[in-house]
């Protein structure tokens, strides 16, 4: 085996592992086959890694270099699965090398980081059954939705863990702060009718339309006063409506998804779905709330000795905070204090043509093989 990054990375990007929720673009689904990669490539390192199945044919990953003997103990954690690739303008799966950067689905988001992470514990492998403090590698299914792989680990595994790195593409700063978000689909019920009379129906979308404005008024004021020094205050979006079947029949559902960003601050305060609820409830709309997903904020002091050590890495890297979410906050929320952090843009997250520059690739490699060497002090 060699130390090759980008060989690596493009090994990786020709594993599908789309996501099977929200239009994959692709039959080729889930986080199996991945895993399986893993776990043969870090076997060969050393590791002892066990496989554990979160939802049917979905796994985490778990790669140990060190006993559980009661030394402090990180992890390197990015995620298996990327999102769909409908509509992409290259092929996904291809990982092809063109002006300086790889292409492919999950180059940035979150392939790259991934292999930085895999080299340096490769880089490394003679030190780490010894290191002061240990290191593993876990990847996690089902970021790209429901982030079940991160809560799981974290209920189960948390207690054995001091810190952990997530990766994802941001640019090696360390995102130690990140907004939370509330995910919640709004139904309004009506009767059909024809459109000749629609006096004989009650318009599912007239319903929808008017409580969505009311949700907006008071909300977009409620959440103006959930403040944050750096992320700045709450939000809301209405991202998506839906409802009716055909201009001559009166509908008789009607849809809309929303999507609200969670300061620390309206956290505290009890959250956003809460706030959700009492708006429904105050205002007696005629809607119903469904499949609510909460997703909490991360807020990991810089203070922590782990952040010190990752500004003091050779290389450098900087603080940031995101507006985005991610594994790390459930982890945070389950007992592990934890950063984002990994080569490539966010940005290029998610796009038609991602892709991941060499360069960066590269220092991110580096970035972590000397953070990992500087264990041992």
């Amino acid at each position: 085996m060699n130390d090759d990054v980008v060989s690596l990375l493009q090994a990786l990007i020709r594993i599908p592992s789309v996501n099977p929720d929200n239009s994959p673009g692709t039959s080729e689904t889930g986080e199996a086959a991945i895993a399986d990669f893993l776990r043969d490539w870090l076997e060969a390192i050393g590791g002892t890694v066990s496989i554990e199945e979160i939802q049917p044919g979905r796994p985490n990953l778990i790669a140990r270099f060190a006993p559980l003997d009661g030394r402090p103990r990180i992890l390197f954690g990015p995620h298996l699965d990327t999102v769909g690739v409908a509509n992409m303008t290259i092929d996904p799966f291809v990982g092809e090398i063109r002006d300086g950067k790889i292409w492919g689905r999950g180059a940035s988001d979150t392939k790259g980081p991934m292999a930085a992470m895999l080299i340096a514990l490769q880089r490394n492998r003679d030190q780490l059954a010894s290191l002061p403090i240990a290191i593993d590698f876990v990847a996690f299914m089902g970021e790209e939705s429901g982030q079940w792989g991160s809560k799981h680990f974290a209920k189960h595994h948390g207690a054995d863990y001091d810190f952990a790195l997530v990766g994802e593409p941001t640019s090696m700063e360390i995102v130690h702060l990140t907004k939370g978000s509330l995910w919640a689909t709004l139904r309004a019920t009506g009767r059909a009718a024809h459109s000749s009379q629609p006096e004989r129906g009650d318009n599912a979308i007239v319903k929808l339309a008017s409580a969505m404005l009311e949700v907006q008024r008071d909300l977009s004021t409620s959440l103006a006063s959930f403040t944050h020094p750096q992320l700045g205050h709450s939000t809301l979006n209405i991202g998506l409506i839906r409802g009716g079947s055909r201009p001559n029949i009166v509908p008789d559902l009607a849809e809309a998804e929303l999507d609200i960003r969670i300061t620390p601050s309206l956290a505290r305060s009890g959250g956003g779905l809460q706030l959700l609820r009492d708006c429904i409830t105050r205002h007696q709309l005629p809607i119903e709330l469904i499949n609510p997903h909460e997703n909490p904020p991360m807020e990991t002091s810089p203070d922590h000795p782990m952040i010190q050590r990752l500004l003091n890495t050779p290389l450098g890297s900087k603080l940031a905070c995101a507006p985005w979410f991610s594994d790390a906050a459930h982890l945070s929320h389950g007992g592990i204090p934890s950063i984002c952090i990994g080569p490539g843009s966010i940005d290029q997250a998610h796009t038609a043509d991602e892709y991941i520059k060499i360069d960066a690739l590269k220092e991110g490699a580096d970035f972590f093989t000397s953070f990992v060497a500087g264990l041992m002090r």
